[in-house]
């Protein structure tokens, strides 16, 4: 082999050394995938001016052992719906009505996130009569029935059944789930837990 073949070798050999050292480097500067993305990301019925009545504050749900408070959402710009900072709390979407009023309240939730378990991890595991209880500002108590859960792609998010107002006293429960997509570190897919009202317990008789 001539000097200037073996120096065409070398070369090569040395550009492909570094190829692999800076893919492996890049590799290692990504960090933690992020396990949990954006909750909903269909836009959704224009938001009203909210209906009146006592804001939520804490939202409970036995079965699953959550029992949390509150925090309050609202829209990005681009229009889609905020979701809870905190991977522990649950967040309640500000343009609809609160738990207990007339038409569809709704309440956000992570899954998971590189941590562990998030506080909506169990929300597929839910059943029909599994009880949810969201306590509001003015010490009473709106109590709910779950009536189903399912699970939806997130190319075909049902936001106007989710959001819309049907004229009951609804509240749903939103979050991840489905198939995870490691390199695009999103969920696939929303579940969705379905809620009829029962009852409002009055402040007073919460404080006996």
């Amino acid at each position: 082999m001539g000097r200037a073949k073996r120096w065409w070798v070398l070369a090569a050999v040395l550009l492909l050394i570094a190829t692999a050292v800076l893919a492996l480097r890049s590799y290692q500067n990504s960090g933690d995938p992020q396990l949990t993305p954006p909750t909903v990301t269909d836009t959704v019925p224009a938001p009203s001016e909210g209906v009146s009545g006592p804001a939520p504050v804490a939202l409970r749900i036995p079965e699953l052992g959550v029992d949390e408070s509150l925090i309050t959402l609202g829209l990005n710009p681009d229009e889609t719906v905020e979701v809870p900072t905190d991977f522990d709390k649950p967040g309640w979407y500000k343009f609809g009505p609160a738990p207990g009023q007339l038409g569809s309240a709704v309440i956000l939730g992570h899954v998971d996130s590189h941590e562990g378990p998030a506080v909506f991890y169990q929300l597929r595991n839910l059943q029909a009569g599994d009880s949810v209880e969201v306590s509001l500002a003015d010490g009473s108590t709106a109590h709910f029935s779950v009536t189903k859960v399912e699970t939806y792609p997130k190319t075909e998010f049902p936001a106007e059944q989710v959001y819309g107002s049907h004229g009951d006293h609804t509240l749903q429960l939103v979050t991840c789930g489905g198939e995870f997509d490691p390199h695009a570190r999103s969920y696939l897919s929303n579940v969705v837990a379905y809620t009829s009202l029962v009852d409002i317990t009055p402040a007073a008789a919460n404080q006996k």
